[in-house]
């Protein structure tokens, strides 16, 4: 069987190095809070050019203490309007109702899966306070117009890249661009740690300051607690892995891309559509999907010829029980890219032969 991702293969490469960083933490007797997560915050937010990253338990949090932080800055009040993909991942959803905050679902571009600044214009409304671009499948969003607008406007722009690590347009990369941006390095992530883990980008003091309390049980000084905060500590050896690997994910998103231009070149069947990459885009291939009508049929047909495939998503937020009547808008364009959206194995081991077996077979499926 073709694997979807090979993580442990992935993992494999860097085995020697882990196993070191693992050990000096374990050595070192300092687990929370101290010199390694110092070490990948630094680098993390040299990397994405921001002057500050907070590192935090998983992305879900990233994107939930970043508005809660704003809230608690006074920059946004229970009530406040958000806007956000209508195709997203329920956890963009979830960080904007866990803060009596109002998510406003938009739909997207039908070509590139990310908001348009039409869809974005037609949603604004006077209770609007933020915008929340998702960069799906590691294609950022158009961030310039985004910016323009929201500037304009005085609207907060959180980036959720997730999905995302290195994407740029411009050579500005993704969680510069907005006032703040919250990531994910869940393992199967491009930038992936061995187990939960997430961190937030800004170049905005203020709300770093805030941050760092808030996912510390509110507290800068310990048992002197400012906010009413959380335990959402990226933990010592999560951040050292991530300091290992983070030195190659620029090489393993160039591995992405050759997969990438080997599939855009070489599946040529009708019955399937490509993904769009704009122009001027750093596509960073966290996932590489198409869309089918038969999506069904094709995955019973790609099982048989040993290859893994996954639906992302299979159901969207505003269907989901946990917002049954919540959401009263009708969203064809949502739909219809989850009822036919497919991804194919993409990551940096994928081999040669296996990448011309899938496109020989999805060439053949009729």
């Amino acid at each position: 069987m073709i694997k979807f991702l090979d993580l442990k293969k992935i993992n494999e490469q860097y085995k020697d190095e882990l196993n070191e960083a693992c050990s000096r933490v374990i050595d070192s007797g300092w687990y929370i809070q101290g010199t390694e997560l110092a070490s990948f915050e630094e680098q993390f937010a040299q990397y994405c050019g921001t002057k500050y990253c907070i590192g935090v338990a998983n992305g879900l949090d990233a994107l939930t203490l970043t508005l809660r932080a704003w809230k608690e800055l006074g920059k946004l009040s229970a009530g406040d309007e958000v806007i956000v993909p209508a195709n997203t991942y329920i956890a963009s959803i979830l960080s904007i109702t866990e803060n009596d905050l109002v998510p406003v679902l938009v739909e997207p571009d039908p070509q590139t899966y990310n908001l348009s600044i039409e869809g974005i214009k037609n949603a604004t409304s006077q209770k609007t306070k933020a915008i929340l671009p998702v960069h799906l499948y590691g294609q950022i969003s158009p961030m310039d117009e985004i910016m323009a607008y929201a500037n304009s406007h005085n609207l907060l722009v959180l980036e959720d890249c997730a999905q995302s690590h290195g994407a740029q347009i411009a050579n500005k990369k993704c969680g510069n661009w907005g006032d703040a941006g919250a990531f994910s390095f869940y393992p199967g992530k491009n930038l992936g740690a061995l187990g939960d883990a997430g961190a937030i980008t800004t170049n905005d003091e203020s709300l770093a300051t805030t941050l760092k309390a808030l996912r510390n049980y509110g507290s800068h000084k310990k048992y002197e607690n400012l906010y009413q905060g959380v335990n959402s500590r990226l933990d010592e050896i999560q951040a050292a892995m991530l300091s290992v690997k983070l030195k190659y994910l620029d090489a393993e998103t160039q591995q992405r891309q050759s997969v990438a231009k080997a599939y855009l070149e070489g599946i040529n069947n009708p019955l399937i559509k490509l993904p769009t990459v704009v122009e001027q885009v750093g596509h960073v291939w966290h996932l590489f999907t198409i869309e089918v009508e038969d999506r069904d049929r094709l995955i019973a047909y790609l099982t048989e010829k040993d290859i893994q495939t996954l639906v992302h998503y299979p159901i969207p937020p505003h269907m989901q029980q946990a917002y049954k009547g919540v959401f009263t808008g009708e969203y064809p364009i949502t739909e219809n890219i989850h009822n036919n959206i497919l991804s194919l194995p993409m990551g940096p081991v994928t081999n040669i032969k296996d990448i011309e077996w899938i496109i020989e077979s999805l060439n053949n499926f009729s």
